[in-house]
């Protein structure tokens, strides 16, 4: 078998498991060779090369999405110190538009699978829960460039959010009860309604490119 041969069977089996045209799998292998200098896999160090990704604030999140297994799909929790280009068109995907021409199961799965890609990135410890903890710390992230909020503030916006999302999701609680944190579920709930295609953009990447989720 040739290696045109070799590297075409390659590529197909790509475009099966991932959904990318033959062309957005190539745009996609330039900018995995320009993070990693030519390497067989990408590792958290490499995204320093990521301009843009310097001035997000929650960069440190976004990076270790990209090694999660949940979201590999290699694991259930934990993370990969290192990935293939596989692996990482398996990331790429979750960013993908949604097509205006999919059926409404399909558009029901493709934000599914985007919601949860989100969620893993905020249940940092992988406990099927995004605690009070955690969100505070999302909100303090988010927040951490604004000089006018202190942190105290951040935290008393979070804490309101758990509130509001807790009375949408559990309704009336007792006095004496506690929210446990944000399953997934009351995540699809929070969400419903939300565009989530803002959200979900990636500029570092250059997702101009990327075809929609069909």
């Amino acid at each position: 078998m040739g290696l045109t041969q070799s590297r075409s069977m390659v590529t197909r089996e790509l475009i099966e498991k991932t959904g990318f045209s033959g062309e957005q799998i190539e745009h996609l292998h330039k900018r995995f060779i320009y993070l990693t200098g030519d390497k067989p896999v990408l590792s958290k160090i490499d995204f320093e090369k990521v301009a843009d990704l310097e001035q997000n604030p929650i960069r440190g999140k976004i990076k270790n999405a990209f090694f999660d297994k949940r979201n590999l799909q290699t694991g259930s929790h934990g993370y990969e110190s290192e990935i293939n280009f596989e692996q990482f068109l398996i990331i790429m995907s979750y960013f993908r538009p949604m097509s205006g021409h999919m059926d409404e199961e399909h558009i029901c799965s493709c934000r599914k699978d985007k919601l949860r890609f989100l969620f893993n990135m905020y249940d940092t410890d992988n406990d099927s829960k995004i605690t009070l903890d955690e969100y505070r710390n999302v909100v303090e992230e988010l927040l951490s460039g604004n000089l006018n909020i202190e942190k105290e503030t951040a935290r008393s916006i979070a804490d309101g959010a758990m509130m509001e999302a807790a009375s949408m999701c559990v309704g009336q609680m007792a006095p004496d009860q506690i929210y446990e944190g944000i399953t997934f579920e009351d995540f699809l709930k929070i969400w419903e309604g939300i565009d989530i295609e803002t959200k979900m953009y990636v500029r570092f990447l250059n997702m101009d490119t990327i075809p929609s989720c069909h």
